[in-house]
């Protein structure tokens, strides 16, 4: 069965002038002899979306996010290779692209519908619904000139959500306008998920990657460097990231670091593992204790090694973090290979997988090492609370009463 959405050997060049002529005279004397430079914001991309599926595409400014979702769209075409869509598709990738200033907000849902390839007859049966979800119906009547830019974000949104896609495609635009309307918005996206309809989501946030994407892939200066699970794609993401740093050069990996950091890999991890109390269970109970071993080596004395632990949760949020240091723990002159143990005396958390992270770093904050999410604990909680922390929550009817 195809894919929802085809990419194969795809690139997009642009030219990029280095002078300009603005008199008749210059572009005379200089006929045939204008130089410019390609630029590849696309080179040799391959990317297969299967149907239902959510990915994100997570890359820095400039990394060619927005081009390949444009590309996508047929907004604008590649230079070589293909893209082939199966589906109605509506992309939110500008937001407000096709509204008129001079028209009222109703006029500009019609405009903005038939641009998106609704007929006006759809459009009548979903206005209600345009407008509702907006939120604009004091405004509707009002020239969208003397809009908000939050109130064109919600207007955007609302009119492409409604085209009823089976391709949706998303540019930033969950990163931004107010926290009730974001809510509003990955209240939808959810609501598209649960359909089986396929998202292509381009976002900075890689949090927000991890909590809406089954799947994900990172661009780096028009290539493309890793696709699959997100936590994965997002640690590669992050080392071209800190590659990219140190120099624009293609360096190798722990030379950049070094360049980031002077103390970079003079004390090192070896190994970080999860030890569980059932060991045959390869998961920890809630209540139960849980210890994380962590092997480092310092092929020369060092006297200033922080450890950090830090713990996401199964959606990808922040659940807990500290280090050796605020723990008060001193590990002293650190020389050769050593394990460190953090304890977790009774597990709190519920039901779920939790990606950790380990650090090495000085009292100042210069890194040694550090392992992104390279391990996951698993709990088995009972019950039917769900969240991320077991709470001692009971009720007291007699209280109530009295």
């Amino acid at each position: 069965m195809a894919a929802a959405i085809e990419i194969e050997n795809l690139s997009k060049i642009f030219r990029l002038y280095k002078e300009k002529y603005t008199s008749l005279k210059e572009r005379a004397l200089h006929f045939r002899k204008i130089h410019h430079q390609d630029f590849y914001a696309l080179e040799n991309i391959n990317l297969d979306v299967d149907f239902g599926t959510t990915i994100g595409l997570l890359g820095h400014n400039g990394s060619g996010k927005s081009t390949l979702l444009k590309c996508i769209a047929g907004i604008i075409q590649p230079t070589s290779g293909l893209v082939r869509t199966t589906g109605r598709l509506a992309a939110l990738l500008e937001l407000g692209a096709g509204f008129h200033p001079e028209l009222t907000g109703r006029e500009n849902v019609y405009l903005n519908g038939s641009i998106l390839g609704l007929k006006r007859v759809e459009v009548d049966r979903r206005f209600d619904e345009i407008v509702g979800f907006a939120g604009l119906e004091q405004f509707i009547d009002t020239p969208v000139k003397f809009y908000s830019s939050g109130m064109y974000i919600r207007l955007g949104f609302a009119v492409a959500v409604n085209v009823d896609p089976e391709i949706f495609l998303v540019d930033e635009v969950l990163s931004v306008g107010d926290e009730t309307f974001q809510r509003k918005c990955l209240d939808k996206v959810r609501t598209f998920q649960d359909e089986g309809r396929t998202i292509v989501v381009v976002s900075h946030s890689a949090d927000l990657i991890r909590i809406m994407c089954e799947r994900a892939a990172a661009l780096h200066h028009g290539v493309m460097v890793a696709t699959g699970e997100p936590n994965d794609v997002i640690r590669a993401y992050r080392e071209r990231l800190m590659q990219d740093a140190a120099s624009d050069a293609d360096l190798d990996p722990g030379l950049a670091r070094a360049e980031l950091s002077p103390v970079w890999g003079k004390v090192t991890i070896q190994e970080a593992e999860i030890v569980y109390r059932d060991a045959d269970e390869g998961a920890v109970r809630q209540g139960e204790p849980l210890r994380i071993d962590v092997t480092i080596d310092a092929p020369e004395p060092s006297d200033d090694v922080v450890m950090a632990l830090t713990i996401y949760g199964p959606l990808g949020g922040l659940v807990f973090s500290t280090n050796t240091r605020v723990l008060g723990v001193d590990l002293g002159r650190v020389h050769g290979r050593r394990t460190v143990s953090f304890v977790v005396d009774e597990v709190p958390l519920l039901d779920g997988a939790y990606p950790i992270t380990i650090g090495l770093h000085t009292n100042g904050g210069l890194i040694y090492d550090f392992w992104e999410q390279q391990r996951v604990f698993e709990v088995k909680a009972p019950g039917q609370s769900i969240g991320v922390v077991a709470l001692p929550v009971h009720v007291d009817l007699d209280r109530i009463r009295r």
